[in-house]
């Protein structure tokens, strides 16, 4: 992966159309949509963000993490709803991946709305090629690993957004998505044999940390 730069470096202007800093593949989470530019919206912050709704710009630090988590829930909606489609599971442990998949759309909106409020456009579903190791979906043992390794990931990230976003409004928004993942991460544990109460501070991840993570899984 090529080596993350500062998101303060390089501030909006009208030259780049409201991308915040150029791409690579690596920081596929920083854009707005697919191919570069991003549209100017009106739209206003959604779901358990409404209440940091400013007239200010935000950030381009916030901007940064906030690209960040929409790549997060992108990428696990997309696992989650092929783990369901495959049928592979327990009928119990298919209830699980479903309301998982329910809570990712969920924060997906809820994340988006930050971008949406800052007058650009979110990535979605269709901004991203996902790919996953040979044999995921394959039997319900190996669904359920990377489940778990997913929950991790999206814990730390939502933990080290809530250190590194500069906007007060937003962090009780982030910290019950994180309260929402550390669920989904217990259960998974549980599910493949870990032991649930085994850290008593769980790791905040960085930018570059979640992006290389993340990269191993984008096409």
């Amino acid at each position: 992966m090529a080596e993350a730069m500062h998101p303060t470096e390089h501030p909006a202007t009208e030259e780049n159309e409201g991308v915040l800093f150029p791409i690579t593949r690596g920081e596929f989470f920083l854009r707005g949509a697919r191919g570069g530019a991003a549209v100017m919206l009106g739209a206003g912050l959604s779901g358990a963000f409404a209440g940091g709704a400013s007239a200010d710009p935000l950030p381009n630090l916030d901007l940064a993490y906030a690209r960040l988590l929409v790549g997060v829930e992108l990428l696990t909606a997309d696992f989650y709803a092929r783990a369901v489609a495959a049928g592979l599971s327990r009928r119990r442990v298919v209830g699980y991946l479903r309301r998982a998949l329910i809570h990712e759309q969920k924060h997906y909106d809820s994340v988006a709305g930050i971008i949406g409020g800052a007058g650009l456009t979110p990535a979605t579903a269709a901004d991203f090629d996902f790919v996953y190791p040979k044999g995921t979906f394959g039997s319900g043992t190996s669904i359920l690993k990377l489940a778990r390794q997913f929950e991790t990931l999206s814990l730390g990230a939502y933990l080290g957004a809530i250190g590194g976003m500069q906007t007060a409004g937003f962090k009780q928004g982030l910290a019950q998505i994180a309260a929402a993942e550390a669920q989904h991460l217990a259960y998974f544990t549980q599910a493949t044999g870990g032991k649930t109460f085994s850290e008593a501070f769980p790791p905040a991840l960085s930018i570059d940390q979640v992006s290389n993570t993340m990269d191993a899984f984008t096409a």
